[in-house]
C-alpha cells in the first residue's frame, strides 16, 4: 500500500500546487486554504460532500471569476509531479509478483484523475482512497476498511508513507509501516522494516 503525496506523487521544490495561483489564475491560496480546506476539506475528502459543490460556493465569495472546474483542472494538473526514481522500484517489485495498491487520502475526483489521467492504473493492481472508505488516515478505521475490501490481514500489508503518524497508526494496526522520506533507496528501507 502506497500513499501518493509526499511519496508518489512529489512538489518540486517543495511549493505546494497553488504556489502561484495568484499569477496563474487569479486565485489567492490564502483565501483558498482559510475558505475552502480550513472549513470544507474534511467532509470532501471522506465523501461526505461534493468538490465541486463546495468549491463553487467558496469561488463565488473569493474568486467569481472562476469555476470549481478550472480551479480542479489547475490544482490536479499542479498536483501531479511523479517521482519516477520510486515508481521504477514499485515496478521492480511488482512485476515480480508482488501487488501494488494506492492508499491515499483524496477525494472522488483527484482520485479518479490520478487513476485516469495520470495513469496510475497502469502502475498498480487498485485503489483505495478516503472518499471511497469513509475514513482516512490515520483513523484505525482507514486499514481495517482495506484489509475488509483487500481479504488481507493487517500482517500481510506494509504502507508505505510521508507521514509517521500514518507509518504508526498502520503499525498499531498490524500492518508494516514504512516512513518514506524520499532519501533511502525503497529495496533498502524494505529490508529494514523486515
Amino acid at each position: 500500500m502506497v500513499d501518493v503525496d509526499g511519496v508518489v506523487v512529489t512538489r518540486p521544490l517543495g511549493r505546494p500546487w497553488n504556489w502561484n495561483a495568484m499569477a496563474d489564475i487569479g486565485l489567492d491560496p490564502v483565501a483558498l486554504q482559510t475558505k475552502f480546506f480550513g472549513p470544507h476539506w474534511q467532509d470532501v475528502a471522506l465523501g461526505r460532500a461534493d468538490l465541486h459543490e463546495r468549491l463553487g460556493l467558496v469561488l463565488a465569495e473569493i474568486a467569481s471569476h472562476l469555476t470549481s472546474q478550472a480551479v480542479a483542472d489547475y490544482w490536479f494538473s499542479n498536483d501531479a509531479h511523479l517521482d519516477h526514481a520510486l515508481l521504477a522500484d514499485l515496478a521492480s517489485l511488482r512485476s515480480s509478483g508482488q501487488p501494488m495498491y494506492l492508499a491515499t487520502v483524496q477525494e472522488h475526483y483527484r482520485a479518479r484523475y490520478l487513476w485516469d489521467v495520470v495513469g496510475l492504473s497502469a502502475r498498480f493492481d487498485g485503489i483505495f482512497y478516503a472518499a471511497e472508505l469513509g475514513a482516512a488516515k490515520p483513523d484505525p478505521r482507514f486499514y481495517r476498511e482495506i484489509e475488509s475490501r483487500t481479504g488481507f490481514a493487517g500482517c500481510e500489508l506494509t504502507l508505505l508513507d510521508d507521514r509517521v503518524d500514518c507509518v504508526n497508526a498502520a503499525r498499531a494496526c498490524g500492518w508494516r509501516g514504512v516512513h518514506w522520506e524520499g532519501t533511502q533507496e525503497l529495496f533498502e528501507m524494505l529490508d529494514l522494516t523486515c
